[in-house]
């Protein structure tokens, strides 16, 4: 019954997916944000349809489009290594959050892929809450407390933030499954099974997309089984059987990681940052306000947010009921689960505020951790917060007594924040204090009700549980609906004119914006379109600071580059636009403009092609010599450079050339994610230039045989042709 239970609510709080056939994707953001979907319904909404949640854009600038490119390549049988769309070529499966491995991806070679899409985030809740009820359960705890803490966990703040994601919930869901599997084999004795059970878990949290999230997870797992197997006699089987586990835990996951490692390397990671030290960074004390009253700052789905930064960033909510019960556990229950759970807690609230231990890994700049922004600390706040609710409400229903202290101690911070409101003339705090208030009255007078009346018909008490189930999943269902938008399927990625304009056009080229309201980056992913633009943790740093240069107009590498995450180039004028073969540039106003002529039109939207670009793959009459990097990037601003002519690379040079370039021939005759082939005809040893990002895993090959590629004007491929006839290749492989 438990079970059926979890899957009625999750079902309720899907109704919209499950009975109107709509998509839990943001996908109102797209049609009611950018161009040129905007034009699409510009006659009945001129000033853009309305969209529910302004902070949920993400997943569908960067999960969705990563994801759908990742699997159509693993339906033709090839890896997902290379993204060409975005960013003039990136890495794709180095990119962790395209959790390509991902085991559930077998959903998409079922089902279409937004129907599979959705089902992955109506699984998140489910899968989450039902492996926690059966860890609890195996912690002894009664059914009520099993599922109370199940539902506060698969509907937590944390879990509602980013539920749209499908990544980070994916890759928390898996932890009670691993809990239970430690206790599974180290208490009980039942290692066949639960092992592959472990194994299997620890895998898919690591697959499903989200580093930061699967390294908590790792640790909470690691330091349970180190403390479940010192209370059990330490045994050294026990201790061999998990060494082997975690060693084919790094064998399997390598597919991931080390490309994973290579990107990292290879990227903008240590240098193009947030700045730790700005107000948001850490959770703001007053924000945990938020755990009692998730509105008291506004909420961005209303538009009346006034709170620091970003809302989802500090959302822990569980529940009125679920945190009086936690708070309850913590004031009165002595065990050792208690005290597990409950440490972390108390550590992840405590790395996640502006204290001074939360300060250190910035402070001393620790390897990953000093990249890694706190508030996702909460995964593990209000994973710990269900876990001591159920053992709270255990404890309760067993020995009902001292319930006023928790009571007391949560109605003095609805008081305050009653007094801080009204002081400070906060009508909205005011407003949204009013809900959760009633639920706190309420589930206060049931708890202070059960306490005072021990004899009690039994079919009474039932019903009060039901009441507090009931209580709780109102409280959650109506702060989770209010957070989630389930959008229509017809405004996921649409069609409009001026897509189908740039997809007509023959040959390989790029694309670019002037305004970041049209065409974000990585939509053109979806498109099959190439563009310049980008948006991911991790970039190339060569890319990144070319197109920093770009937009400077001159040859400054230095970071910050000014465009933390998000690739958006605007200056057309610059030479380096011309030498990415950036052909179309999409503009919401008129251009002038010596090199663009408009050709299309579609609302708002104009495309102008750009007649100085350079086509992708060329051969040059003469190479340079540079060894470091601002040598390079001062060569592409000369103005006396022809790029169609001359290149520089890194640290090569002396070659002869022939003097015959005019006469050579250039053809890229085929171009896949993962490959390019181009037919040449030279006279002489020539030079050939592909305008494709310079990457390590990249390899040429003349004719068959392998040749070098030399890193070519600052960050392009370029590789020495001999003479006659050739067909050159390019192929990307994992390393």
């Amino acid at each position: 019954m438990p079970i059926i239970f979890l899957t009625v609510f999750v079902v309720i709080f899907f109704k919209a997916f499950f009975l109107q056939n709509k998509l839990p994707i943001p996908a109102d953001t797209i049609i009611g944000l950018y161009h040129p979907f905007r034009d699409l319904y510009a006659k009945q909404y001129p000033r853009g349809i309305p969209f529910k949640n302004f902070l949920i854009t993400d997943p569908v600038r960067q999960q969705y489009p990563w994801r759908q490119l990742a699997i159509s390549l693993e339906k033709k049988i090839q890896l997902p290594l290379w993204n060409p769309y975005n960013a003039a070529g990136a890495p794709l499966l180095a990119n962790f959050q395209t959790a390509a491995w991902y085991p559930f991806n077998i959903l998409f070679f079922i089902f279409p892929f937004s129907f599979a899409w959705s089902v992955l985030v109506v699984l998140q809740p489910l899968l989450g809450g039902v492996f926690l009820y059966f860890y609890l359960r195996q912690l002894f705890i009664n059914k009520w407390g099993s599922i109370l803490g199940a539902i506060a966990f698969s509907f937590s703040g944390f879990s509602i933030a980013w539920l749209e994601w499908n990544t980070i919930g994916h890759a928390m869901l898996w932890l009670p499954l691993l809990l239970l599997s430690i206790d599974k084999i180290v208490l009980r004795n039942k290692p066949l099974i639960w092992s592959v059970v472990f194994l299997f878990s620890l895998c898919s949290s690591f697959f499903a997309g989200h580093l930061q999230t699967f390294f908590y997870l790792f640790l909470i797992t690691l330091t349970y089984f180190i403390v479940r197997w010192i209370q059990n006699r330490r045994d050294k089987k026990i201790i061999s059987l998990f060494i082997i586990l975690y060693s084919l835990f790094f064998i399997v996951t390598a597919i991931q990681w080390i490309p994973t490692l290579q990107f990292v390397g290879e990227s903008a990671r240590s240098i193009d940052q947030a700045d730790w030290q700005k107000e948001g960074w850490f959770i703001p004390w007053q924000h945990l306000l938020q755990f009692v009253a998730p509105d008291f700052f506004g909420n961005p789905t209303t538009l009346n947010y006034w709170g620091v930064w970003n809302y989802a960033e500090f959302i822990g909510y569980v529940g009125i009921f679920p945190l009086i019960m936690a708070l309850y556990a913590l004031f009165f229950r002595r065990d050792k689960k208690t005290l597990f759970f409950g440490t972390f807690l108390f550590l992840s609230l405590i790395f996640s505020l502006p204290t001074f231990f939360a300060k250190i890994p910035y402070l001393f700049n620790i390897p990953f951790l000093s990249t890694a922004q706190p508030t996702r600390l909460l995964f593990i706040t209000d994973f710990s917060l269900a876990v001591l609710c159920a053992l709270g409400f255990d404890y309760f229903l067993r020995h009902k007594k001292g319930i006023l202290s928790a009571i007391s101690f949560i109605g003095i911070v609805f008081v305050g924040a009653w007094l801080f409101a009204s002081t400070q003339s906060l009508a909205v705090a005011k407003q949204n204090l009013f809900l959760p208030s009633f639920i706190f009255v309420s589930a206060s007078s049931l708890l202070i009700f059960l306490w005072k009346l021990s004899k009690i018909n039994q079919r009474i008490i039932i019903m009060i549980y039901i009441i507090i189930v009931g209580i709780t999943v109102f409280d959650l269902l109506r702060f989770g609906q209010k957070f989630t938008p389930i959008t229509n399927k017809e405004y996921l990625f649409s069609q409009s004119s001026a897509i189908s304009f740039l997809q007509q056009q023959k040959g390989y080229f790029r694309i670019m914006t002037t305004d970041d309201r049209i065409l974000p980056p990585n939509f053109s992913t979806i498109y099959r379109l190439q563009s310049i633009d980008g948006y991911d943790p991790l970039y190339l740093l060569r890319y990144g600071e070319l197109i920093a240069a770009s937009e400077r107009g001159k040859p400054d590498i230095s970071p910050p580059f000014g465009f933390n995450r998000i690739i958006t180039p605007h200056v057309y004028n610059s030479k380096i636009i011309d030498l990415l073969g950036v052909k179309y540039i999409l503009s919401l106003s008129d251009i002038k403009s010596p090199k663009l002529v408009k050709v299309f039109q579609e609302g708002q939207t104009r495309i102008y092609e750009n007649t100085s670009a350079l086509p992708r793959t060329f051969f040059v009459s003469k190479i340079h010599q540079g060894f470091v990097k601002e040598d390079l990037i001062k060569f592409l601003f000369n103005d006396s450079v022809n790029f169609r002519d001359e290149a520089i690379l890194e640290g090569e040079g002396g070659f002869p050339m022939s003097k015959e370039v005019e006469k050579n021939k250039a053809e890229i005759i085929q171009y896949t994610e993962n490959s390019i082939s181009i037919k040449t005809e030279n006279f002489g040893q020539s030079f050939l230039v592909l305008t494709d990002m310079y990457y390590p895993a990249w390899h040429a090959y003349i004719d068959g045989k392998e040749t070098k590629i030399y890193r070519t004007n600052y960050t392009f491929r370029g590789v020495f042709v001999p003479n006659g006839k050739h067909i050159i290749e390019f192929n990307i492989g994992l390393l």
